[in-house]
């Protein structure tokens, strides 16, 4: 600070200024302050304990010279922008102080620019009890986000003639939750209920609303009650809920084996049909009235074809700002049409539905916003996919083909990457078992031993699978290095069952197959599996007892795996790291290999650490098994 202010021009300011009064001269921006009172008592204040004048040199060196520069340059005022400066304390220890800060034009009687005038303000308290509340505000958009995703289904049922999907985007992002919801229920007579509902209102009360009506229409839904009935029965719940008053809800029903669709609009939009020639059409509403106001629900028709596909939505999508209802009827409908055929964005590993659900709502609310909860479900008829039959010789080599062909089969019905990696090992397993021991002890075993593998899918979005030898049925035994293949197996499905049958044994698995719909809480999915490189083991840039395992770990591997990480350990004697994230496949015959390398690392005293990266097939496998004595943990 070189000269001090003109205080005749400065005077009313300064006694009115709590905080700050700074200028400038001329385009050097030759710095001139006060501060808080007249010159002769700016000497005598601290802030901070220290003088008021060096706190300001310090403010004025860290944050406002640009502003300054901008003011004079331009002559245009900034008002009220709020800057962080970080001040030293006499203690040595670091202050966070806000000012908020107005600058103007400081002029000359006659009216010229003599340079530029800041006042600021103290504002470090407000700021604080702000941030304070705006993390609290945050806090609680993560619970409320947390209690909607409980109150959503996780996944879409993977069916073997329809492909369903949904999106839901809420109407504000200061506000996580909403009243709309979708919901696809598998039926016992192999249709599949689609349903879209709309709450009134936003945040915890609609979002509770939202959960108890989706219970009661899935209740009656799941065990094969009429359109009609499901409705009455949320009626009667809404009549005696006030929150739940004038709930809209499309409900279709569909039947993939014929394309039949038995549907009511309950105050709510009609449903839109793309078919696979690109054409859209609306289908008639059917006036039925909203939950609670008149119990009302009339059904209508209609049929869809192989490649049709059925849109439920929320009104969100139709009313957006700056557009009427019939501009937004036809852009939804052009759009999806364009999103269902690849069209819009480039995404080739979605589905049809996925796309629709996806690209529309992105591509529709990008210019203009939306102001309501945006929900889309969308059900695709599809030609269903045959079942999968693999009659292996009973022999280890079979087995690497034979996982490419389930991986196959697998991402032609649908399934996810995590449902494709539990099954591939799964089934693996039982195929290994059945290979090893099948045909142990058989006094005549067949001329040319087979291995059978049928997997198919139900209507209700469950794979079914068997593996069948015609071997001898041996009870299980406790065994310190086998066995293990059988509890793997159990431990990645829903249920597994081994019979003896008269001719052999037969091992059934079921598992659920889900699609995750769009903004919805789901299990990490896991990486892609690393192309089925040859298997090796290298020894690691830089790292001194450390080696890389690449490949598949299986029965034919097993023996090589042990055999390499006790060559390099010598026997167990020394400490060896081992990085499996490069493993493809590691099945039980690979975990009982790496089980007999830590018992000799026990014996031999070497430590032996097993890394793997998060979400990777052996991280996943490496979290199911115990491996005593030794550590797990990432790359």
């Amino acid at each position: 600070m070189t000269q001090p202010a003109d205080e005749g021009l400065l005077a009313d300011a300064i006694e009115q200024l709590p905080f700050i009064l700074a200028a400038c001269e001329g385009p050097e921006l030759r710095m001139v302050a006060v501060s808080g009172a007249t010159r002769a008592v700016l000497d005598g204040r601290e802030i901070i304990g220290r003088p008021v004048r060096e706190v300001l040199s310090d403010l004025v060196g860290q944050q406002f010279p640009d502003a300054y520069h901008q003011v004079y340059a331009t002559g245009v005022p900034i008002s009220g922008q709020e800057w962080r400066a970080h001040l030293d304390a006499p203690d040595g220890t670091t202050v966070e102080l806000w000012a908020n800060f107005t600058i103007t034009p400081w002029r000359n009687p006659d009216g010229s620019l003599r340079g530029v005038i800041g006042a600021g303000f103290d504002v470090t308290e407000s700021v604080r009890t702000r941030q304070a509340a705006e993390a609290q505000a945050a806090d609680l958009r993560d619970v409320v986000s947390a209690l909607q995703r409980e109150l959503l289904p996780a996944g879409l049922p993977v069916l073997p003639g329809a492909q369903i999907a949904a999106s839901y985007l809420p109407a504000v992002a200061d506000s996580a939750a909403g009243g709309d919801w979708f919901d696809a229920v598998c039926r016992p007579d192999g249709s599949v209920a689609l349903v879209v509902g709309d709450v009134v209102g936003h945040g915890v009360t609609a979002a509770g609303v939202m959960g108890q009506l989706r219970a009661v229409l899935r209740d009656r839904l799941d065990t094969g009650a009429h359109p009609v009935d499901a409705l009455a029965a949320a009626d009667r719940f809404a009549r005696r809920l006030p929150p739940a008053h004038a709930t809209t809800v499309g409900l279709a029903l569909l039947d993939p084996a014929d394309g039949t669709v038995t549907y009511c609009t309950a105050g709510h939009p009609p449903p839109l049909v793309v078919t696979a020639a690109g054409q859209t059409r609306y289908l008639p509403g059917t006036g039925g009235t909203p939950l609670g106001t008149g119990a009302f629900f009339p059904v209508r028709t209609e049929t869809l074809d192989v490649g049709d596909l059925l849109i439920l939505y929320t009104d969100g999508i139709l009313e957006r700002p700056g557009r009427t209802i019939a501009g937004s009827t036809a852009e939804l409908a052009q759009v999806a049409a364009d999103s269902a055929a690849g069209r819009a964005l480039h995404a080739p590993e979605q589905t049809p539905a996925e796309r629709v659900c996806t690209q529309t709502v992105e591509l529709l609310v990008r210019t203009t916003g939306h102001s309501d909860d945006i929900t889309l479900l969308a059900a695709q008829r599809v030609p269903p996919a045959a079942p999968l039959d693999l009659a292996l010789a009973a022999e280890a080599g079979t087995l690497r083909p034979a996982r490419a062909a389930i991986d196959q089969w697998l991402t032609s019905v649908g399934a996810t990457d995590r449902d494709i990696f539990l099954l591939q090992h799964a089934l693996g397993e039982l195929m290994t078992n059945a290979i090893e021991h099948a045909f142990d002890g058989v006094a005549e075993p067949p001329s040319a031993p087979v291995v059978r593998l049928h997997a198919e899918l139900n209507p209700a979005g469950a794979l079914e699978a068997t593996v069948t030898d015609q071997g001898r049925w041996r009870e299980p035994a406790r065994q310190s290095m086998r066995g293990r293949g059988l509890a793997l197996t159990s431990q990645l499905v829903e249920t597994m069952r081994v019979e003896p049958t008269g001719e052999g044994t037969v091992a059934t698995v079921r598992h659920t197959l889900t699609r995750p719909a769009r903004l919805l809480a789901e299990a990490p999915a896991l990486r892609p599996a690393v192309a089925a490189a040859e298997f090796r083991i290298t020894d690691l840039a830089g790292a001194e007892g450390g080696v890389r395992v690449l490949g598949v770990l299986d029965t034919t591997t097993a023996e090589r795996l042990e055999q390499g990480l006790l060559q390099r350990s010598r026997g167990g004697t020394l400490p060896l790291t081992v990085d499996l994230t490069s493993v493809a496949h590691l099945a039980s015959a690979g975990v009982s290999a790496l089980h007999r390398v830590a018992e000799r690392h026990g014996r031999q005293g070497g430590k032996l650490t097993l890394v793997a990266a998060p979400e990777t097939p052996a991280r996943y496998v490496l979290a199911l098994v115990a491996i005593p004595d030794v550590t797990i943990g990432p790359v």
